[in-house]
């Protein structure tokens, strides 16, 4: 049987992914700080949240390849919340910040064209770009005190098939904010080589101090595209419902051709456009939960790690992931086994694009029981196995 290349993907499990699935069959404990997954996490939704999907006027098949008005002035009421004023006519509704993705690469992109991406980052993005006949080549954030965008990286990894940066704001994992500096320099940039730029805001309204601004209001003389969507904004990723929103130059261009490209799924059904500004209105009691929540963990997490000075946590401004940097004596993988055999499930940092050692990455969402768990046999392993921590496999 034929199969196109773009799906010659090596499907094997993983021996780390093998080994935490036998684990789970046996019954045995693990405390799960890759947890990412608001519905699994004990946050309290409302009890009348799915009473929003009844509303009678998602009988009428009305097809709109924007997406629904009502629903798109809902996303325009979620953004004036941020100070920002949105024409429902700059929103595109799509099914998943992925779709979004996908949209913007058939909008952008000839086969082998080349998008730029900060990392660490997503890994999705591999996946995304293969099915859609692209490439991605990364450029590395380097951390200093906190993380930046590495601006002459980006430069070395510009060719003449370039055509959009993708960023996300805050970035996952390391939870950097674009500073206005950076948005600056990345107008710059944009400009000098004739880019787009796709910014991601899911993680955008968990800033942990003070709130950062969306990439909604555009760059001067920039196309920018920004995705979000009711994922991470109300804690509802099996809702499945997400957008666009275009700014900058050639706005009427860009959307007539949008416009088409999503006429011909017309993913969105009905009953969640009809619901969205109900969920949207609601959202800040999720919200609020997972700040908190959010907010306790990391506090434990930095009062742990002073038991061994050797691990430190990098600097975090936003979302709900913790990048570790550890003793790089052995395969971050290696680490991840021995700590599943420990009882507890996180992830090596090179799954987002960091070198193979020296990194782990958790989520900071788990439950605080399951995470305090976790993070004892996490904090009791580094501090035991200190300075040669090595655990052969």
């Amino acid at each position: 049987m034929h199969f196109s290349s773009r799906t010659g993907w090596n499907t094997e499990e993983s021996d780390l992914a093998r080994a935490h699935r036998l684990r789970l069959q046996a019954g045995l404990p693990i405390a799960d700080l890759t947890a990412s997954n608001p519905t699994r996490c004990g946050f309290a939704y409302p009890p009348d949240l799915l009473n929003a999907l009844a509303d009678p006027r998602a009988l009428d098949y009305d097809p709109q390849p924007k997406g629904l008005l009502a629903a798109r002035k809902a996303v325009c009421a979620y953004y004036a919340a941020h100070n920002l004023a949105l024409d429902p006519e700059q929103i595109i509704l799509t099914t998943s910040t992925s779709e979004a993705y996908s949209f913007l690469f058939r909008l952008l992109c000839d086969p082998g064209s080349e998008i730029l991406v900060p990392q660490p980052g997503y890994p999705l993005f591999d996946f995304l770009a293969a099915l859609d006949d692209v490439r991605f080549n990364a450029a590395p954030l380097v951390y200093e005190n906190g993380w930046q965008i590495d601006f002459a990286a980006l430069r070395r990894a510009i060719t003449p098939a370039t055509c959009a940066i993708v960023l996300v704001h805050p970035n996952n994992p390391t939870g950097h904010f674009t500073k206005p500096w950076e948005s600056a320099e990345l107008a710059r940039f944009c400009r000098e080589f004739d880019l787009s730029l796709i910014v991601d805001e899911v993680f955008l309204d968990y800033a942990l101090d003070t709130a950062a601004a969306s990439f909604a209001s555009g760059l001067p003389e920039v196309p920018v595209f920004v995705v979000s969507g009711l994922s991470k904004i109300a804690g509802l990723p099996q809702m499945k419902s997400a957008w666009i929103v275009v700014t900058g130059p050639e706005q009427n261009r860009i959307l007539a051709r949008l416009e088409i490209i999503a006429d011909t799924f017309l993913s969105m059904n009905a009953a969640v456009q009809w619901a969205m500004t109900s969920w949207l209105e609601g959202r800040a009691m999720i919200q609020e939960q997972i700040r908190n929540r959010v907010a306790s963990n990391l506090a434990a997490l930095d009062r742990r790690l002073t038991a061994v000075p050797g691990v430190q946590r990098l600097v975090l401004e936003g979302g709900w992931y913790a990048v570790l940097r550890v003793p790089a004596l052995q395969p971050d993988e290696q680490t991840a086994f021995a700590l599943l055999d420990r009882g507890v499930w996180l992830h090596p940092g090179y799954f987002f694009g960091t070198p193979k050692s020296g990194w782990l990455v958790l989520s900071l969402l788990a439950p605080t029981p399951e995470f305090s768990n976790g993070l004892g046999i996490l904090i009791d392993y580094f501090g035991t196995n200190q300075p040669g921590y090595i655990c052969a496999r």
